[in-house]
């Protein structure tokens, strides 16, 4: 997993988020400043900082610009290598979904041995989301990360209470502090606290509920104390002017915000994410290009993106959780935070990719090694076929994580038919494309539409906007982000449907010959 990750790294140019975290990271380093990216909380950015700070990029002091021009100036303006810089930037990331494995491999070989914890961890490592997201400057996985930590604590807290739910609300305020996204899990766990120092405390009812009210306390303070925490790292006198963009919320949402025992910071954070939602984004799935969201299309997009064997693993180790009987006090640590989670997904408004539900990959790893705990005479012979036929899928990929999809549906060369954005394309290919047309297309006029977080003249692509020009012009080679295809509509449309596929570039790009 750490070969892929990091091979993967250093052939992708920045993706549509990278820069502007890379770039807020710098200003957290260099400025001590919270005026960036609001909209989620520092420690994630201050995690990709750790990497930033030793490429050491210049950048110009006192910049104003909005936040993607921020990351534009610091990657292609300031004198800096970019590849240097996101390699260093993504490293830190990398190291974290490394040790997140071993959090999946402890939790399930204490729940189902050695065998299973392998059979977990195999999934978790070989999980294409996983790779993909885990190998990028972005936020996803380390929140995700984080509330699995949390969990697995919580469930040790049955045994030994005093340090561990401490150290499980350290873990869960981290997840806060990296993304709001993970807010609607927190009364979830607060009764998972309560549930596991009830359980590990001494007979007598009155005892218990003493112990079960002071431990979901406990929990709580540490989260809410280490969101604080993160703020106070980036400015320790927590300066904060509302950038002018903050949306005024109302009603209940509204209240729920100003309720929050957060730093001001994180609730205008809140304000501009709730904004987000209200906001009609389009989406795309199965070639229907729609504006607004669809309630199930998270579950259609893991079904096309999760690998066969890990799908049955999934439903059958969920199946043994609940049903063998030593298992079943595990049954809501593993699947209440995923479930719950999954739902608030699915209710929101972006319809943007199977990185809203990375943490799936996570929590349902370490169910499916609970299958080995089933006693049946064929369990680890089919287990052990499934992951191979997981590996084998997942190596088939390799480098192209991103635009994975399963057998049944193609393989990722057809990911692009059904999904987009960071399912498929987050404009992570610019490297590989500039490569592609300096090697079979060199003097060719190009027309590029792309899609994405880099700048196409960094890496040596000289090409034109054909949307900005007549349509009887664009003649010779037309480059179109799939991403950008998907959603295509009026010139683009027009100009993609009186042309024909000559080439693609990491299953993201698509190359038409007018």
């Amino acid at each position: 997993m750490a070969a892929a990750m990091v091979t993967t790294a250093v052939r992708q140019t920045p993706t549509i988020d990278e820069p502007v975290y890379v770039g807020t990271a710098a200003v957290y380093l260099r400025e001590h400043s919270l005026r960036y990216n609001p909209e989620h909380p520092p420690l994630g950015k201050l995690v990709i900082a750790t990497g930033t700070a030793v490429a050491d990029p210049h950048l110009d002091a006192g910049f104003r610009g909005d936040q993607g021009a921020l990351g534009r100036r610091l990657l292609y303006e300031s004198g800096n290598d970019p590849w240097r810089l996101m390699f260093w930037a993504r490293l830190p990331v990398i190291v974290l979904t490394l040790l997140f494995g071993l959090v999946v491999f402890a939790f399930a070989r204490e729940l189902a041995g050695a065998v299973g914890a392998s059979a977990a961890l195999a999934l978790y490592c070989l999980s294409p989301d996983v790779i993909a997201h885990g190998s990028l400057a972005t936020l996803d996985v380390p929140a995700a990360g984080f509330v699995l930590t949390s969990v697995r604590l919580l469930w040790r807290a049955r045994r030994r209470p005093r340090w561990r739910l401490p150290l499980a609300g350290a873990a869960f305020g981290a997840a806060l502090a990296t993304k709001m996204s993970v807010l609607p899990v927190l009364p979830v766990l607060v009764v998972t606290a309560a549930v596991s120092a009830w359980c590990a405390a001494a007979a007598g009812r009155r005892h218990r509920l003493v112990r079960a009210v002071a431990g979901a306390g406990a929990f709580a303070l540490v989260a809410v104390a280490v969101v604080w925490a993160a703020y106070l790292v980036v400015d320790p006198r927590l300066r904060w002017a509302p950038p002018e963009q903050v949306p005024v919320v109302h009603g209940l949402r509204g209240l729920l915000v100003e309720l929050l025992p957060f730093p001001e910071p994180y609730r205008d954070g809140m304000r501009v994410q709730f904004g987000f939602e209200d906001h009609p984004w389009e989406g795309f799935l199965f070639g229907r290009h729609y504006t607004g969201s669809l309630w199930y299309y998270l579950p259609a997009a893991l079904l096309v993106k999760t690998p066969l064997g890990t799908l049955v693993l999934w439903a059958a180790g969920a199946v043994a959780v609940v049903g063998v009987r030593r298992l079943r006090p595990a049954a809501p640590y593993l699947l209440a935070a995923p479930a719950v989670l999954l739902a608030a997904a699915m209710y929101g408004s972006r319809d943007f990719g199977t990185r809203y539900a990375v943490f799936l990959p996570m929590f349902l790893a370490v169910a499916a090694g609970c299958v080995l705990a089933v006693r049946w005479r064929w369990t680890r012979a089919v287990t052990a076929a499934l992951v191979v036929f997981v590996a084998v899928s997942s190596l088939r990929t390799y480098p192209h994580y991103l635009p994975y999809s399963n057998e049944a549906f193609g393989g990722p060369p057809k990911t692009r038919f059904r999904l987009h954005d960071s399912n498929v394309d987050w404009g992570q290919d610019l490297g590989l494309l500039a490569d592609r047309l300096r090697e079979r297309y060199r003097g060719e006029r190009v027309w590029l539409v792309y899609k994405g977080g880099g700048v196409p003249a960094a890496y040596g692509i000289d090409a034109a906007d054909p949307r900005r020009v007549p349509l009887d012009e664009v003649r010779g080679l037309l480059v179109v982000s799939d991403s950008a295809a998907a959603k295509a509509t009026g010139r683009l449309a027009a100009l993609i449907e009186d042309s024909r596929p000559v080439d693609d570039v990491g299953h993201s790009i698509t190359l038409y010959r007018r």
